[in-house]
């Protein structure tokens, strides 16, 4: 009889949590922007090495472009915004279960990410490069024949790379790039020669190179990848989140703040109107 009302007991628990889990399943999909106020604060989740939209400086803050912007953002809304460095390979995966509340950290719009993700605005336009040494005497990525390639695994390159095979995929070695957790390991390898070029969003290679010492011993060669566009994703169905973040965006444009940030880390004011 123990026995019995045991099991019986354990199955009325096991329904329960299951019926709670739904519940806080159905309360993350029915989010609001209320709230989101009554909370205070927007949980962004970021690859904190992606230059020079997101990343960790000497001190080892966060800073770059979408950081300024967010915080910007996120006064406008009268929200805190607590930035979450995650995998990047991960970021639909953290952004459904609830670990962060939007990703924003150069994220380009893709038909993949569409299905999976609200998106806001187009705030940012992008191209994809790729990067070679000088030394290796490239002049387009069709010199790239046989020769090995990288990437960033979960990036919108990987994207590009796999959806337009004839533009890189389909002549370098094996057919395949390598792939890694972020671009900075892939520079290493690049300079190394472990690889012979690296697919990289232009707005990171114009940054990071820069900064190198050695920068002129890189070269950027051109693709034929369509231009992407640069948008912030929330859990999807959240259109009231991504209403709201636009309306602050376009309030931060007309009032010459988002120029501002713009300047300081492109030279110009690349936002998109």
């Amino acid at each position: 009889m123990k026995a019995a009302v045991s099991v019986l007991l354990g199955a009325c628990l096991i329904g329960l949590g299951v019926s709670l889990t739904a519940c806080n399943a159905q309360k993350e999909e029915e989010r609001t922007f209320v709230d989101y106020q009554e909370r205070g604060k927007l949980v962004v989740g970021l690859d904190d090495s992606f230059v020079p939209m997101g990343f960790r400086d000497d001190k080892g803050e966060l800073t770059g472009f979408d950081i300024e912007l967010a915080d910007k953002v996120g006064e406008e809304l009268g929200l805190s915004v607590e930035f979450q460095p995650i995998d990047w390979s991960m970021k639909e995966t953290e952004l459904k279960n609830g670990t962060i509340d939007a990703i924003w950290n150069g994220y380009t719009i893709t038909s993949e990410r569409q299905a999976q993700v609200t998106f806001s605005q187009t705030y940012l336009k992008n191209d994809q490069v790729v990067v070679t040494l000088k030394k290796n005497k490239m002049r387009t990525p069709n010199d790239l024949d046989g020769k090995v390639v990288g990437l960033q695994e979960g990036s919108s390159g990987e994207d590009a790379f796999n959806n337009n095979p004839e533009l890189l995929k389909d002549f370098v070695k094996d057919q395949e790039a390598i792939s890694y957790p972020a671009y900075t390991e892939a520079f290493m390898d690049l300079e190394a020669g472990r690889i012979d070029g690296l697919l990289i969003d232009k707005i990171f290679a114009d940054y990071y190179l820069a900064q190198k010492t050695n920068k002129d011993d890189f070269k950027m060669l051109a693709t034929e990848f369509p231009e992407e566009d640069y948008a912030i994703g929330f859990r999807k169905g959240e259109t009231d989140l991504a209403d709201k973040v636009n309306e602050a965006i376009n309030n931060l444009i007309e009032n010459g703040q988002a120029k501002t940030i713009s300047e300081k880390w492109f030279g110009e004011d690349r936002l998109v109107k």
